[in-house]
C-alpha cells in the first residue's frame, strides 16, 4: 500500500516519462510514429516467407496465426531485454533526486504496453481484411489478457532491472535469453505440437497460457479455457510480487553501484 501511494503521489512524473519515451523513440526518422506498425509488419512478413513458403505447414491462414501471437511476443521481449537497462538510462536522475525507483521500470514498461495497443489496430486491420471476422464475446476478454500480460511485464522487468544495477552483464545475457525463449513460447507454433510428455514442463514457461489465449481469442475466435486465465494470472501476481520484493531489496544500493 505504501508503494501504491507513493507511485499516485508521483503519478504526473510517470506520465511525463511514458510521453517522453513515446515522443523521443523515433525522433529523427524519417517515418517517425509509423515504425510503431512497420516493425512487426516487418517481422511478420519475415517469419511469414520461412514458415509458410519455405519450411511450409498445414496450419491456416498462418500470417494471422503468427501475428496475433507475434505483438503480444514483442511487448514482452522487449520489456525482458530493454527492461532491463531502464535504472542505468535514468541514472543520471537515480543519482541527483528522490523519486520512488519503482516509477523507472513501470514508466518503461507502460510505454511498451501503450505501442502494443497501437500496434493492435494493425491486428484488427489483418483480421477484418482476413475475413475471419471476430467473436465480441471472446474479445471481452482480451483486456483481461493484456493486463495479466502487463503485470508479467512488470514483474520480470522490476527484477532485472534492479539486478542489472549490480551485474551490468546481464542485460547482454537477457537480449540472449528473449531470443531463446520466443521459440520456447507458442508463438511461432501450437502449443498442441509439445509432446504430452513435455506438456507440463511446457506450461511452467508464464508466457506459455497467456499467448495461447491470445490466439484462442483472435485465432480460433473463441474465449479462452479458464483453466488458461486462471494460470496466467497467479503466475502474473507470483511474478509481480517477487519484482516488488527484489526491487525494494536491491533498489537501497543503487546510488553507490551507478
Amino acid at each position: 500500500m505504501r508503494l501504491l501511494k507513493e507511485l499516485y503521489a508521483y503519478r504526473e512524473m510517470v506520465f511525463s516519462l511514458v510521453r517522453r519515451d513515446l515522443k523521443g523513440r523515433y525522433k529523427g526518422s524519417v517515418l517517425g510514429f509509423l515504425w510503431t506498425f512497420l516493425n512487426p509488419l516487418l517481422q511478420l512478413c519475415v517469419y511469414t516467407l520461412v514458415f509458410s513458403v519455405i519450411m511450409r505447414n498445414d496450419i491456416e491462414a498462418y500470417y494471422l496465426f503468427l501475428f496475433v501471437a507475434l505483438i503480444p511476443w514483442l511487448f514482452f521481449s522487449t520489456c525482458l531485454s530493454g527492461g532491463a537497462s531502464c535504472i542505468l538510462a535514468q541514472q543520471d536522475m537515480v543519482k541527483k533526486i528522490y523519486f520512488p525507483r519503482e516509477v523507472l521500470p513501470v514508466s518503461f514498461v507502460t510505454s511498451q504496453f501503450i505501442n502494443m495497443i497501437f500496434s493492435f489496430i494493425v491486428v484488427f486491420a489483418v483480421i477484418l481484411i482476413s475475413g475471419r471476422g471476430i467473436n465480441l464475446l471472446a474479445l471481452a476478454c482480451l483486456p483481461i489478457i493484456m493486463i495479466v500480460e502487463y503485470i508479467l511485464a512488470l514483474g520480470f522487468t522490476m527484477i532485472c532491472s534492479a539486478i542489472t544495477v549490480y551485474v551490468r552483464d546481464l542485460e547482454y545475457i537477457l537480449v540472449i535469453v528473449s531470443m531463446a525463449w520466443q521459440y520456447l513460447s507458442p508463438v511461432l507454433y501450437p502449443a498442441e505440437w509439445v509432446p504430452d510428455a513435455l506438456r507440463g514442463i511446457f506450461y511452467l514457461n508464464p508466457m506459455a497460457p497467456v499467448i495461447t489465449a491470445y490466439r484462442d481469442i483472435l485465432y480460433y475466435k473463441k474465449t479462452p479455457e479458464l483453466g488458461t486465465l486462471i494460470h496466467a494470472v497467479i503466475f502474473g501476481i507470483i511474478l509481480l510480487a517477487v519484482g516488488i520484493l527484489v526491487f525494494n531489496k536491491l533498489k537501497k544500493r543503487f546510488v553507490e553501484n551507478l
